[in-house]
């Protein structure tokens, strides 16, 4: 049994604001997401400081807790930038700061003490002593290194009265805690100031030095090689183990991800949870569960470090996975006249055979009977970048996702 009755935390990433509307709508308890700068995921579109008061009201009026990483490792002149932006941060009311640095942690309790401090995984947490020193320091939360057995994480969390979090499904880093310099050396760009281009992920081939434009392969297939990438994390099959070790936050990686992915991979945690505190004596994980994640991208599948299973951490060499659903829109509203009105994100056509991702639920197959524009004009397709009315059988609500199963 957990060390607190009170039920795990689902957290989802958030890279900008319709992200942070699915990811609420599909059922995370808090969400994670970041400003324009001292974020590790620069690259995601991330949030303006009027977005991130839009953000603190909308996930208010939710019940959802936001917490706002300002995870980097900076620098000696930034630090008046720094203060002035978690002065910001105070005045929002963000729920927690998500911090690596110490520099930066010495700066926070005085600009903003009212506010709770997480600390990131990046600062490589790895074992009860570290977590002793961060918990007398007023450290809240910690995410622990991705390094760790489950059993080591429910030893340190027996033994601290600190919260631990720990992630539950996300993309693998080949470097030790993301503390990574591959992208660095081959684009110049630092994955330890937001800017990873996941060289990790791109194609590789050898080429001898006498044999210029000969490519020899290595264990790859006919799209190339994939010698540093791990297969990604997926823990939906061990969610009795995670909750009954103490950890309080189940973390979802992907700030730069679709929603099509955050749809999916929320919701299927969400009804994990859920399902484990109605009955935990007879809690099975559906095969549904895992085909839906299996559905969107991904390196393919393993339980990383829990289990100290090398296998599982491995280098994967089959081809990414793409998703196997074409995400053709998402549901703004209903007309009673007109129809379900759709913000169009792929081309469909009438008469095709949709799929709707409905908040709670399984799945439900649905046809395009008809589109209409928004004067009432019958169409027979719709263009991404449209808004369009369309009539269904199911019922949809705001914010569900309508995708078609190009696999069948």
């Amino acid at each position: 049994m957990t060390k607190t009755s009170q039920k795990v935390e689902l957290l989802a990433p958030a890279g900008n604001f319709e992200k942070l509307e699915i990811a609420i709508h599909y059922g995370a308890d808090a969400v994670y997401l970041a400003g324009k700068e001292f974020s590790l995921r620069n690259f995601s579109q991330n949030f303006t400081f009027d977005e991130l008061q839009h953000a603190v009201r909308y996930s208010r009026k939710h019940n959802v807790k936001v917490y706002v990483a300002c995870n980097v490792y900076p620098k000696t002149n930034e630090q008046t930038s720094i203060e002035d932006y978690l002065f910001s941060l105070g005045e929002i009311g963000i729920d927690a700061l998500i911090i690596a640095d110490p520099g930066i942690f010495m700066t926070a309790p005085k600009v903003i003490p009212q506010i709770p401090i997480h600390l990131s995984t990046q600062a490589n947490t790895t074992n009860l002593r570290s977590v002793l020193f961060w918990q007398k320091l007023g450290i809240k939360r910690i995410n622990l290194a991705r390094e760790l057995s489950l059993k080591e994480l429910k030893e340190i969390a027996l033994h601290c009265d600190i919260e631990i979090e720990a992630f539950v499904h996300c993309s693998m880093c080949i470097a030790y805690s993301g503390r990574c310099l591959l992208s660095s050396f081959m684009a110049n760009r630092d994955s330890n100031r937001g800017m990873c281009t996941q060289s990790c992920r791109w194609k590789y081939a050898v080429v001898e030095e006498l044999r210029p434009g000969e490519y020899i392969p290595i264990a790859e297939d006919d799209r190339g090689s994939y010698m540093f990438s791990s297969k990604d994390l997926c823990m939906i099959e061990h969610i009795p183990e995670i909750i009954e070790s103490g950890i309080v936050s189940l973390k979802i990686e992907g700030r730069m991800r679709s929603i099509n992915y955050l749809a999916s991979t929320v919701k299927v945690y969400r009804e994990a949870i859920d399902a484990y505190y109605e009955n935990p004596e007879s809690y099975m994980a559906p095969k549904d569960w895992l085909n839906e994640l299996k559905a969107v991208s991904n390196r393919s599948y393993s339980t990383g470090f829990y289990f100290g299973d090398p296998h599982q951490i491995s280098p994967i060499y089959d081809n990414l996975q793409h998703s196997r659903h074409k995400f053709i829109g998402k549901v703004i509203g209903q007309s009673k006249k007109q129809g379900i009105e759709i913000d169009v994100r792929n081309k469909f056509f009438k008469g095709n055979t949709i799929q709707i991702l409905g908040r709670k639920g399984p799945v439900k197959n649905d046809r395009i009977h008809a589109i209409f524009d928004d004067l009432g004009n019958s169409l027979d397709f719709a263009q991404p970048g449209s808004k369009v009315f369309v009539v269904l059988d199911n019922a949809c609500y705001a914010n569900d996702l309508i995708r078609r199963d190009d696999k069948n």
